[in-house]
């Protein structure tokens, strides 16, 4: 009877969030990022319930470095969409306080004009330490905004690094953010970034830099053309913009339409999206068996015992590892 009244529970909150209700969507975003595993379930069961209405959105992933604009430009962007029509959802990924283990930023005191808006949501969530500051349960998120009819799906990332494969693996159009920069600058871009980005955007293109960014995105220009595509049909472009300004913010978007109706015209966008979910699926299987391992029966004992003998060179890494994998093995049989 338990779990009949859950699942009907789930049903409940699912037609609550179809029908636009905010706080019951922000609720059951809070279960999925919950690590209580009661609270997870809960929030599981209604994204099972909405996963059919899902996938409609186009999802834009946001980096770069601290200090590019990131908000200014998505609440920029975001007011943009607002205006036309559309519905909004930003997922943003703050840090996690060392101390309390909560998001530190607090993205909606950075985006306060579109916060207020009806047709926009506004989610920080904090990066719990994950892989390049993602949220661990982002996706996820995603997929509950998509249910309750967002139209665009914005995920911001804390900045330049690791996060990057772990966030373009998860959307449709990867953006990244850059600063007007000249000459050695624009040697950071080689650590992999632009190999990923669909765009690079030169923001803060106003004032005294907007000569100066103007001559970074030629630069990113011709460095993009050195670079093989992630796709046959689009080619990745550089553009400037000013989010403070609201200069470019319309070229921007008119980029990710363009690459959207490509994508879709090719067949690439199913293919892509059926991609991203078996990665995603083999990533919390990934998760669940090294959860497993580290938790099993006697595993920790053991696990300790051999990090001593390894770190005291009684023996091999990979003599440890085949010992532990044997005793995780015997303990599954």
């Amino acid at each position: 009877m338990a779990a009949l009244a859950e699942a009907t529970d789930a049903r409940e909150v699912a037609r609550a969030i179809r029908a636009g209700d905010r706080r019951v969507m922000a609720r059951a975003i809070t279960k999925l990022e919950n690590t209580r595993e009661a609270d997870y379930a809960q929030g599981q069961a209604v994204l099972e319930s909405l996963i059919a209405d899902s996938g409609n959105a186009i999802r834009v992933g946001i980096t770069g470095p601290p200090g590019v604009g990131k908000s200014t430009f998505i609440e920029t962007l975001g007011l943009h969409l607002v205006e036309q029509g559309k519905r909004v959802a930003v997922l943003a990924v703050d840090p996690s306080s060392p101390v309390t283990g909560g998001s530190i930023l607090g993205d909606k005191t950075r985006m306060e004009r579109l916060s207020v808006r009806p047709e926009a949501f506004i989610r920080p969530s904090p990066s719990g330490g994950s892989l390049g500051g993602v949220a661990h349960r982002t996706r996820e998120v995603m997929l509950l905004c998509e249910a309750a009819g967002y139209d665009i799906v914005l995920i911001e990332t804390v900045g330049i690094g690791q996060s990057e494969v772990a966030v373009a693996s998860m959307v449709d159009f990867f953006l990244v953010l850059l600063l007007p920069a000249g000459g050695d600058e624009l040697q950071g871009i080689k650590k992999g970034v632009i190999e990923l980005a669909d765009a690079l955007v030169v923001n803060k293109a106003d004032g005294a830099m907007e000569t100066t960014a103007q001559h970074t995105r030629a630069d990113y220009a011709g460095a993009l053309e050195l670079i093989r595509a992630t796709h046959d049909e689009w080619r990745p472009r550089a553009l400037a913009a000013s989010a403070l300004e609201d200069e470019g913010i319309v070229e921007v978007w008119n980029a990710v339409l363009e690459h959207h109706e490509l994508i879709r015209s090719s067949g690439g966008f199913e293919e892509r999206r059926r991609q991203q979910a078996r990665a995603w699926m083999w990533k919390l299987i990934d998760e669940g068996v090294a959860r497993a391992f580290r938790e099993g029966a006697g595993m920790r004992e053991a696990i300790s015992r051999e990090e001593v003998a390894v770190a005291e060179q009684k023996t091999t890494p990979a003599a440890a590892a085949r010992t532990l994998l044997e005793a995780f093995g015997s303990r599954k049989r």
